[in-house]
């Protein structure tokens, strides 16, 4: 088996990629519209209750209907999660890697096409679309070829005795509820739902409720890949329908879940109590956003420092976890930096996702949109607005990169995670200073620090406290493998994505000693 790689991105100024990602499109455009089932025990379960999913760069296209699962629905999932668990459990290590191997090949040469549903069902522009299928291989080829280290590799490091045939082994842990965000809709979804199963866990799977046609597609996915049926059950609705009997029902053994800190607290809270029958201590797995800040030293490159911040803060309308949404800038070159953000904020066209002069599309949906523009007024009031602040041309979601200058550290637009196009400027009298305010703030997931001083990057390793820090590079665009994310504080659990140590979160060691 070749060493771990990440994926290569699409180069679509090759004229073959560029018309063969248009060729997608144009085949999931004649695909709009459809009904989606539930798969609950490999079956297709047709719902009369629909959520209805909508292109966030054109409102009035329809991308899908899916079926909504109600209580009744939920507890099947999870019962028939449960008995395939009695069996994939017990399927060797590298068996189920070959699954994931077989999946993200499978993945690989239907790049274009799943592409064509990211950029139309999540609005992402094609490189950004392309990244997140690319993230999607990734995981799926990482964290294959790390339970089959881990498989082999458990016992060896136990101490030898003499006297004694001493065995440590990863065992899986039994039915898990995977909530995925819609930001990443395909990669982080994908990569949490495959690094459970390929642990031998069993998934019900409650996709992000924006995006679930994609979610459709990856399943259908695996089950081509030959995952068996059972073992990943696909089960959209709405959290307050089914959500809390998911969370707390007496079979379900962890809950991995990606998305805002307010949810993710409640249903930390729900799982660590205990339900009648239950015989075990739930697992949470949670990364709950963040509140990311690029700081710019008196002694860095000016220019790279500025375009990696317009770069972290506008990719994607601003929809990452891990987007700079703080530039915290040294007084000595804010004026410069501010002014360089502005003028390369402008230059960027908003526009649907499809279209290839676009730098970012919409925003996902009217609740976003709504939620975003109050921040915006809010922000306003606190600082100074330089750049955008209004609704961009279309008839999607758009609204324009919005940069907030002049701001306090304790200002609302710099405590709260806003998940949109808007970006605050704060002045610092000192390095130290700026760090102090990169620090306050309850998350802490990302951080970039632009110096040429290597007392000061010193300096920024030890207090700069999150999960993943950069030094001179925009703070968002993490590799499996390369840049294992996960933040700290109210960012999550410490959990790091595409990392060494994620997949231990789905197992627990079992030590068998015999005496000899």
């Amino acid at each position: 088996m070749i060493p771990y790689r990440p994926e290569p991105l699409t180069n679509f100024q090759t004229e073959t990629n560029h018309e063969a990602l248009f060729e997608a499109i144009r085949q999931a455009q004649d695909a709009l519209g459809r009904e989606y089932p539930l798969i609950i025990g490999g079956e297709r379960v047709l719902t009369g209750d629909m959520q209805i999913s909508i292109n966030p760069s054109n409102k009035m296209q329809v991308i899908g209907r899916v079926s909504k699962a109600n209580a009744e629905h939920a507890e099947q999932a999870i019962q028939g999660a449960h008995c395939a668990f009695l069996t994939w459990s017990r399927v060797p290590a590298g068996q189920r890697a070959r699954l994931l191997f077989r999946a993200a090949a499978a993945l690989r040469r239907r790049k274009h096409e799943f592409n064509a549903w990211l950029m139309l069902e999540a609005g992402k522009t094609r490189a950004e679309a392309d990244a997140d299928t690319a993230e999607a291989i990734d995981f799926m080829e990482y964290y294959g070829r790390q339970m089959i280290e881990m498989s082999e590799t458990a016992a060896k490091k136990l101490v030898w005795m003499d006297g004694e045939d001493n065995d440590l082994q990863y065992v899986p842990l039994g039915v898990g509820i995977v909530i995925p965000p819609w930001n990443f809709p395909l990669a982080i979804m994908a990569g949490m739902t495959t690094a459970a199963v390929v642990a031998g866990n069993t998934v019900v799977l409650k996709p992000a409720s924006a995006t679930p046609v994609i979610a459709f597609k990856f399943v259908e996915l695996l089950e081509e890949a030959g995952v068996p049926a059972g073992v990943v059950q696909f089960l959209p609705g709405s959290g307050s329908e089914i959500g809390d009997l998911l969370v707390s029902h007496p079979l379900t053994r962890f809950i991995s879940f990606t998305g805002s800190r307010e949810v993710g607290l409640r249903i930390f809270e729900l799982s660590a109590k205990t339900a009648p029958g239950q015989i075990w201590l739930k697992r949470f797995v949670g990364e709950l956003g963040g509140k990311d800040g690029i700081v710019v030293d008196k002694d860095a490159d000016l220019e790279a420092a500025a375009q990696a911040i317009v770069a972290s803060a506008f990719g994607f309308s601003g929809q990452k976890c891990s987007a700079c949404s703080r530039a915290i800038v040294h007084e000595a070159v804010y004026d410069a930096v501010l002014n360089r953000c502005v003028e390369l904020t402008r230059e960027l066209k908003v526009g649907d996702a499809i279209d290839p002069g676009s730098d970012t599309g919409p925003v996902i949906d009217e609740s976003a949109y709504r939620k975003i523009f109050e921040s915006i007024e809010t922000g306003s009031k606190e600082g100074r607005l330089v750049a955008g602040g209004g609704k961009a041309e279309g008839d999607g979601y758009y609204i324009e990169p919005t940069i907030i200058a002049d701001v306090k550290p304790d200002a609302v637009i710099m405590q709260e995670e806003i998940f949109g196009p808007v970006l605050a400027f704060c002045k610092a009298a000192s390095f130290n200073e700026a760090l102090d305010i990169a620090n306050n703030t309850e998350y802490g997931l990302t951080g970039a620090v632009f110096s040429t001083n290597l007392a000061h990057l010193e300096l920024a390793r030890e207090r700069f406290h999150v999960g993943n820090l950069y030094f001179n590079r925009k703070c968002t665009g993490a590799i499996v493998g390369v840049h294992p994310f996960g933040g700290f504080n109210m960012s999550g659990t410490d959990s790091k994505a595409g990392g060494p140590d994620y997949m231990q979160q789905f197992m627990q060691l079992k030590l068998i000693s015999e005496k000899l």
